[in-house]
């Protein structure tokens, strides 16, 4: 008879695991895309740059049905992943795993700027002030669905695809060690994640410290990943975001 995990070691492995994970960031998928759908403005309408540029890719190589293939494959993944690790698991979905799910993503949301901030300063001035408020004045409404796609859409691009894609390039192709291909990939994705808030005609314009202060967060983001999964990090993303509107 095998003897019962303490919880704390049963939550670490249960939250990170797919069944857990999609299910948690399913409301945030569709908080978003119901705000996203209500504040449409013209054709395309307002929505959060990372899902523009998934949208946009697929627009480009696979025309006007790009999107709509691009939301059915993300569905299909979604629903294959899940019900592989619910049958991997007996069907076990618990509801409190959920709920502490929500706490964590919100404990270390409310944490992440001081955390980031700090080290931010140790690297560049400690006196010098650090502005991330956007530069483009959008109203509460649009904050809130521009946030909850940060969390959903910039996680899935640059962590979930760009650091795997990475990781995959320098460990299989160019034969790196795990650990130095790992490293790499995760400052590189950082990297492109800073400079990605400054592309566009909604982009910031640039500033060292905001820059160093992404690019940590980026680094920071991509750590949680890999400890915590995909639902958490979604999450704590949004959350945090939401709290620079409040």
């Amino acid at each position: 008879m095998t003897a019962a995990r303490p919880f704390f070691q049963d939550y670490w492995e249960s939250s990170r695991a797919p069944r857990y994970s999609l299910i948690f960031v399913l409301p945030l998928v569709i908080a978003y895309e119901v705000l996203a759908t209500m504040l449409s403005r013209g054709a395309g309408g307002l929505r959060n740059g990372a899902d523009v540029i998934l949208r946009s890719l697929f627009q480009n190589v696979l025309g006007e049905r790009g999107p709509l293939i691009l939301g059915t494959l993300l569905v299909a993944v979604c629903v294959f992943l899940f019900q592989r690790d619910l049958r991997a698991k007996g069907g076990d979905l618990r509801g409190r795993i959920l709920l502490l799910m929500a706490a964590e993503a919100a404990v270390v949301a409310a944490l992440f700027g001081i955390v980031v901030g700090v080290v931010t300063s140790r690297v560049l001035n400690p006196l010098a002030p650090l502005a991330l408020a956007p530069q483009h004045a959008l109203s509460l409404s649009e904050g809130l669905m521009v946030s909850l796609g940060a969390g959903v859409y910039e996680e899935l691009l640059f962590r979930a695809i760009l650091v795997s894609a990475l990781a995959f390039f320098f460990g299989r192709v160019l034969g790196w060690s795990k650990t130095h291909a790992s490293i790499v990939s995760v400052i590189a994705a950082a990297t492109v994640f800073s400079l990605f808030h400054y592309v566009g005609p909604m982009g910031d314009q640039f500033r060292m410290q905001s820059f160093v202060f992404r690019m940590i967060a980026g680094v920071f983001f991509s750590a949680l990943y890999v400890l915590r999964g995909f639902g958490i990090t979604a999450w704590t993303h949004a959350l945090y975001d939401v709290y620079l509107l409040v």
